[in-house]
């Protein structure tokens, strides 16, 4: 029988996965219905749970949250020379897909609460760029590190331009906006993650979720090849190969119902987090705003360096000598080299959480006595 070696437990991960108990039910189910491909009962079953997880009515299962952006691109009618507007606070996957079909992009401070993206400063921008006569073909707010953006106030910006918004809420399944909707409801389209770190994980996959079918479905066709209903293979266009598989899918439906539970215990270490060490001076955390509830995906320190004693990237090294995984804050777009040239609206915001900001270890399995282990640490970085 075929054996790997398990995870090293000595090192403490940021977001490791975490099994709910049925994977290996679900994974032989689908294995004994002959189903592997991206078809049959599994994938099609994993959009149903989606669906009702989210409240979206038509949901795509894609290969991930990536192939997932690339087609709400892609049916929004993204072309060269088109400009797509994102905050300049996110992962580079953001607008990867879009800038690789030929658009431009440009980036936005992280001046909202929670470093997401001001709806206020965006309507002020969509106003300047009208007169220009150069509106974006579509506005990416991200949902960062779980916690959802104003969408509603961004939707609102956007509607009297016509700009459609395509929310990349990869890191938010089960955190809640406004009137307690479901992260990236509201917006024309949402982009979800399942990668190994994220709360709920198929070990790689995604989802393209929206309220217009017809939108999903010629995602859903492009994902499968732009291949027409014909005995032959007939392309009118062509398109990629963006469908999950079963085998993922059986996974990603074992661990949806756990949904709650993860979010809850994400949480908790947040809380624990906030209680161990929010007598610091000189640290906080990403606020929360009061207009939603993040599934904490990943808990967030900012370190002010004067007053706590130590910058960020002391608090990290000190970390990683006892064993524990860190990352800073994302860096900022706009100081990514393959973005130099793009516009940019402020920054200086993001650069200061990108300088101070440090993600701490969030597992959903992480004990009370690997959080502990993680305080400790910090602390003792600490003035004295």
């Amino acid at each position: 029988m075929l054996r790997f070696p398990r995870v090293p437990a000595s090192r403490l991960l940021l977001s490791p996965p975490a099994l709910a108990g049925g994977e290996l039910d679900s994974l032989r189910a689908t294995l004994e219905s002959g189903w592997v491909a991206p078809a049959g009962p599994a994938p099609a079953a994993f959009e149903a749970a989606l669906a009702e997880v989210t409240g979206f009515p038509s949901v795509l299962a894609t290969t991930s949250g990536t192939a997932a952006l690339h087609l709400g691109y892609r049916v929004l009618g993204v072309a060269p020379g088109d400009e797509v507007w994102a905050p300049t606070l996110t992962f580079v996957a953001t607008v990867a897909p879009a800038v690789q079909m030929g658009a431009v992009p440009r980036f936005l401070d992280a001046t909202g609460p929670g470093g997401t993206l001001d709806p206020g400063l965006l309507a002020e921008e969509l106003a300047r760029a009208a007169r220009r006569g150069r509106l974006p073909r579509a506005v990416v707010p991200v949902d960062l590190y779980g916690q959802c953006c104003d969408l509603d106030g961004i939707v609102a910006a956007c509607e009297p331009w016509g700009v459609p918004v395509l929310s990349d809420s990869a890191a938010a399944m089960g955190s809640r906006g406004r009137g307690g909707q479901h992260a990236g409801r509201g917006a024309r389209l949402a982009a979800f993650s399942f990668n190994g770190n994220k709360i709920v994980t198929t070990g790689g996959g995604g989802a393209l979720a929206g309220d217009d079918p017809a939108l999903i479905a010629r995602a859903r066709a492009l994902a499968g090849q732009a291949r027409e209903p014909a005995a032959h293979y007939q392309h009118e266009t062509t398109g990629y190969a963006y469908g999950l598989s079963s085998v993922l899918a059986a996974v990603g439906l074992a661990q949806l119902p756990s949904l709650a539970e993860r979010v809850a215990r994400r949480r908790a270490i947040f809380a624990a987090y906030a209680e161990g060490l929010g007598d610091l001076p000189g640290l906080s955390f990403l606020a929360e705003p009061n207009w939603g509830r993040s599934n904490r995906w990943l808990s967030v320190v900012l370190i002010e360096p004067a007053a706590f004693g130590a910058d960020r990237e002391a608090v990290r090294r000190a970390l990683d000598a006892a064993g524990v995984e860190t990352r800073p804050a994302w860096k900022p777009l706009h100081l990514q080299p393959a973005f130099r040239d793009a516009p940019l609206v402020g920054g200086e915001v993001a650069a200061v959480l990108f300088e101070r900001g440090l993600c701490l270890p969030s597992g959903s399995a992480m004990t009370a006595a690997d959080q502990a282990r993680v305080i400790e640490v910090v602390r003792s970085c600490a003035r004295r």
